[in-house]
C-alpha cells in the first residue's frame, strides 16, 4: 500500500488499523484473545496497513501492541519498528479538567511509551472532554514540550471543533492532524472545518467510516437490532436515528451496495473509500477485530467514484436530518450521545 504524507517528512498508510475494538471495554459480550490480536496486527502490517491507531485509555491495547512490536522485531530484525507508525492518544480524565495538572501529559505519555516498549511514539492525539474547563491549551503545550524532548514525533488532536482549532493555531500550537468522526451518514466535518484544516495543512484522520459495522451487508434489509455486541453498535445506532432513521439508512445501504457490486467489493469498503476521497482526508481508520475484511480494506485507496455514483449517494444523503452541529458537540453535551462515552479511563 502506498504511503501518504501526514506532515512534512512523515508518511502513513492511508488505511489505519484502529485499536478501540481490541480493548476490554469495547466488546459487550466477547473476550478478545491477545494472542490472536497480535497475529492479526502482524498480518495487517505485512499487508501494508502499517499505521496503528489506539489510545492510552483503550484498556490493554497498548500492552498488546507492544507485544506485537516485540514479536515483529524478533521475526524481522531491529529495523522492524521503522515499518510501523504508532498513533496513540492523550485523554485527560474528565473529572480533573477544572484543576488540570500539567504534569499529567508527561505521566500519560511516558506510561504509553513504557507499555509499547519504545522511546518515541509517532503521533499523540489530544482529546479534551469539556470546553468549559479552559486548560486545553496548557495541556497541548505540554505535548509540544514532550515533542521537543524527542518523546513524540508529531502532535495531533481528536474531536476538537473549529473555534478551538483556531485558538490553537493562533497560540502557535498548530497540530499536524485532526482525528474525527466522519462518515457518509455523519457529515459534520464538511464545510468550514475541513476548509480551515486544508488551508492550514492539518490532515484529517477519520474514524466511524463504517459506523461501527452498520454500513455493511449484515444489516441490509434487516430489522433494527434490539441488542448490540459492542459499544460501537450502541454509539452508531444513535447516529442512524439522527441521520433519518432505519428506513433512510436502508435506502443508503442499497445505494452503497449497488456501487460495491460495480467495484467488486463490499459496502464497508465503499463507505470508507467515499470518506478517503473527501477533501482534506489523509487516512481512514478501520476498526478491525480480525482479518475477515483485510482483503477489502486493502482496496479502499484504489476506489475511485464516477459522477453518477457520487450523485446517487448525494440523492440519499440529501434527505438526512442530521447529525448536526459542530464536530463532537453531541458526544460532549447531548445525553443521548454522551452517555455512551467513557470519560474517566485515565
Amino acid at each position: 500500500m502506498n504511503r501518504v504524507e501526514l506532515a512534512p517528512g512523515y508518511q502513513i498508510s492511508p488505511v489505519i488499523k484502529g485499536g478501540w475494538q481490541l480493548s476490554s471495554g469495547h466488546s459487550l459480550n466477547t473476550k478478545i484473545s491477545e494472542e490472536k490480536a497480535i497475529e492479526d496486527i502482524l498480518a495487517f502490517i505485512d499487508a501494508g496497513i502499517t499505521t496503528l491507531d489506539f489510545g492510552d485509555i483503550y484498556t490493554g491495547v497498548g500492552v498488546t501492541i507492544g507485544k506485537a512490536l516485540k514479536k515483529l522485531e524478533e521475526r524481522d530484525g531491529l529495523e522492524a519498528r521503522e515499518k510501523v507508525q504508532l498513533h496513540t492518544k492523550y485523554v485527560p480524565n474528565a473529572n480533573f479538567l477544572d484543576a488540570y495538572d500539567p504534569l499529567d501529559a508527561g505521566n500519560i505519555v511516558h506510561r504509553s511509551l513504557e507499555r509499547l516498549g519504545v522511546d518515541q511514539v509517532d503521533l499523540v492525539q489530544f482529546h479534551w472532554w469539556k470546553y468549559e474547563a479552559q486548560n486545553y491549551l496548557t495541556a497541548l503545550e505540554q505535548l509540544f514540550l514532550l515533542k521537543e524532548s524527542g518523546h513524540i514525533r508529531e502532535i495531533g488532536i481528536t474531536n476538537f471543533d473549529l473555534t478551538r482549532i483556531e485558538e490553537m493555531v493562533k497560540a502557535g500550537l498548530k497540530p499536524a492532524s485532526l482525528q474525527l468522526q466522519y462518515s457518509v451518514m455523519d457529515r459534520r466535518p464538511e464545510g468550514a472545518l475541513a476548509d480551515y484544516c486544508i488551508a492550514h495543512e492539518i490532515s484529517l484522520l477519520c474514524y466511524g467510516t463504517v459506523a461501527g459495522g452498520f454500513l455493511s451487508e449484515r444489516y441490509l434489509d434487516a430489522p433494527l437490532p434490539s441488542d448490540f455486541d459492542t459499544r460501537s453498535n450502541v454509539k452508531y445506532q444513535v447516529i442512524i436515528e439522527d441521520f433519518g432513521g432505519w428506513d433512510l439508512f436502508q435506502e443508503l445501504l442499497h445505494c452503497l451496495r449497488a456501487i460495491a457490486i460495480a467495484h467488486n467489493t463490499d459496502i464497508g469498503t465503499i463507505a470508507s473509500a467515499y470518506i478517503l476521497n473527501q477533501p482534506g482526508v489523509t487516512g481512514v481508520i478501520v476498526g478491525a477485530r480480525n482479518l475477515n475484511h483485510l482483503e477489502n480494506n486493502l482496496k479502499i485507496p484504489t476506489i475511485k467514484f464516477s459522477e453518477s455514483e457520487l450523485r446517487s449517494i448525494s440523492d440519499v444523503t440529501g434527505k438526512a436530518t442530521g447529525p448536526t452541529g459542530p464536530v463532537y458537540y453531541l458526544e460532549r453535551y447531548d445525553p443521548r450521545h454522551n452517555g455512551i462515552m467513557q470519560t474517566n479511563n485515565n
